[in-house]
């Protein structure tokens, strides 16, 4: 490509891979698919819509949608196309967080995909004076239908043409607000540039060609989702988007895709759903299935276990991990994972099973990849998240911060020059907050969040991510949080595995049916401090967890407990638990 505005990537598409099946949604149990040619006609047409609605270069539109979906991209694109400014929005939040971000961006046309969110916009549209409409997926009484902004006009075309050619790769195109696990949203700032060189980059680990089908169920107000889609696009992937979180598994069984993204703690729930069902079964058939799990937990890289080993896993692949390939459709070549630590035991087992789960490492300021895992060139190395891509930049600062310089590391903070400058220092090297080591001098390595890190009051630092996450391999433990700053000693305060307990209750006839009796039984506290004690041995002393309490409450983003992705608020946590806080500590 000559240029590097994310457009660029469609025409790339439409120059070197036409596809007939470019994006495609699932309506009234049909797939909807456009063509490279209509998703770029299409999104000519609403750009029109857009220049006679008065948009200019540098307007903010904004994007709300509850599933990903073509209308997303088609509007993505149309936005871009006339230099105006993309503001994807997560539709979990509250609407004073949108009240908040369209009035810092200055908004003034957005897109939802359903009344829900229609509702929530038009609660705080009269407090938006910027916001000149709202417009609908569907149709929806309260806003004008998207399909009715689509014109055919030479004028306009020509006009949509002349703003296409003035914009610059260094030109802002979209402003994603940080979901904020303290304070307000930022707005961080990223150019076509950003995000095209990071695509880009990316293709060299991406592999599958354009033959490729994805499935994309990820928000794509995310960075994550939105880049590798643009990745997809960019490389000839045709993009099918799942219905919903719930029909994951029959959209995976239909599409039966070669790649697609996902974040650890669906693969958790994937990897505890199949563990379950193993239990279920009986005889040689359980037996059968436990003794090739215990093969894949032992799995390593460049059959290290030796010839033995290869003999047996060869065994396991053909009795029992093909039917974990058939469920996620039985083509896939690569899992990207990332948002968050995947736990080293999920990477093995499914390398074990040739399911390549491949985790990466990446910020909303960065565009986002910094690092991911690839098969290519023995690019894979367990528990770390791979080699920074070739264009990115890594150093680990005196106090273990992973600093990342590169194309992709974002133009800063919008209408906030003070907090850019906290991250970005005068050499132009972004602060990532995490702490990490490059091990080898090559694969990175992130152990905990600087800023969460705390100190006992014996001096101690614990680093609260590295428990929380070993503890999380528990199918008792949905969510957990470490506590102890300034106390004796560490504790945490966990959200049950609800179904699974109940499930776990109804196996050992223990009289528990809701939420609030799992989290008050004694044996379930005597059941998932087990856990915790398993978990300890791998601790140094000061480490260890004495204490625990439950909640009775599912931790949510509605719940302010978990921010759109799924990072824990960590300070609304303490306030909301303050009880449980004083309970572990008062008899200290």
């Amino acid at each position: 490509m000559n240029h590097y505005r994310i457009f660029d990537l469609h025409y790339h598409q439409l120059a070197h891979y036409p596809k007939s099946d470019c994006l495609c949604t699932k309506e009234n149990g049909e797939w909807i698919k456009y063509s490279t040619k209509e998703l770029i006609e299409t999104a000519n047409r609403l750009a029109c819509g857009l220049i006679q609605k008065g948009i200019k270069p540098g307007d903010k539109v904004a994007i709300i949608s509850t599933n990903n979906r073509s209308e997303w991209h088609i509007t993505d694109l149309a936005i871009l196309l006339i230099g105006a400014v993309n503001v994807p929005v997560y539709p979990t939040i509250t609407p004073d967080d949108y009240k908040y971000i369209f009035n810092d961006s200055q908004c003034k046309l957005v897109f939802v995909s359903d009344k829900e969110l229609l509702q929530k916009v038009t609660s705080i549209k009269n407090e938006v004076p910027s916001l000149l409409g709202v417009y609908g997926f569907a149709p929806m009484e309260g806003s004008v239908y998207w399909k009715e902004l689509l014109i055919n006009n030479s004028e306009l075309l020509n006009e949509v043409e002349i703003r296409k050619e003035k914009i610059k790769e260094t030109d802002l195109a979209t402003l994603i607000y940080t979901s904020g696990t303290t304070g307000v949203p930022k707005g961080v700032m990223l150019s076509h540039l950003n995000l095209v060189s990071n695509a880009m980059a990316s293709r060299e680990r991406l592999p599958v060609n354009e033959n490729a089908k994805a499935l994309s169920f990820l928000p794509l107000c995310h960075v994550y989702e939105r880049m590798v889609c643009y990745l997809y696009i960019y490389s000839g992937v045709s993009i099918y988007f799942a219905e919903n979180m719930e029909t994951i598994g029959d959209n995976l069984r239909e599409v039966k895709p070669d790649i697609f993204t996902a974040v650890p703690r669906l693969l958790e729930k994937v990897y505890d759903k199949i563990v379950a069902k193993g239990t279920e079964l009986t005889g040689i058939k359980k037996a059968l299935f436990f003794w090739a799990l215990n093969i894949g937990l032992k799995y390593e890289l460049n059959r290290a276990n030796g010839a033995w080993y290869e003999f047996k896993l060869r065994i396991a692949n053909k009795i029992i991990f093909n039917k974990w390939r058939e469920a996620l459709g039985g083509n896939v070549k690569a899992i990207a994972s990332g948002a968050a630590a995947l736990q080293p035991r999920l990477a093995r087992v499914f390398l074990s099973a040739n399911i390549p789960v491949m985790e990466g490492y990446g910020l909303t300021e960065t565009s986002p990849v910094v690092a991911v895992n690839c098969e290519k060139n023995k690019g894979v190395m367990i528990g770390t998240v791979g080699r920074p891509l070739k264009n990115v930049q890594v150093k680990i600062a005196d106090d273990g911060e992973i600093l990342v310089k590169g194309p992709s590391v974002m133009m800063g903070y919008y209408n906030k020059p003070e907090a850019t400058a906290e991250v970005i220092d005068t050499e132009g090297w972004l602060h990532t907050g995490d702490i990490g080591e490059l091990v080898n001098g090559a694969f990175l390595k992130i152990t905990d969040r600087k800023k969460e890190i705390f100190k006992t009051s014996g001096g101690k630092y614990i680093a609260p991510q590295v428990l929380e996450n070993k503890l999380k391999e528990s199918p008792f433990i949905e969510q957990i949080m470490v506590v102890g700053e300034g106390e004796k000693h560490p504790a945490a305060i966990i959200q049950p595995a609800f179904e699974y307990i109940k499930e776990w209750c109804k196996r050992k006839q223990i009289a528990c049916h809701t939420n609030e009796e799992i989290a008050q039984h004694p044996k379930v506290m005597e059941r998932i401090m087990q856990e915790v004690e398993k978990c300890n041995v791998d601790f140094a002393q000061y480490e260890k967890i004495k204490k625990i309490e439950l909640t009775s409450t599912i931790w949510s983003i509605e719940g302010e407990e978990l921010t759109p992705t799924l990072k824990l608020k960590r300070k609304n946590i303490l306030k909301k638990y303050k009880n449980l806080y004083n309970n572990i500590y008062s008899s200290n």
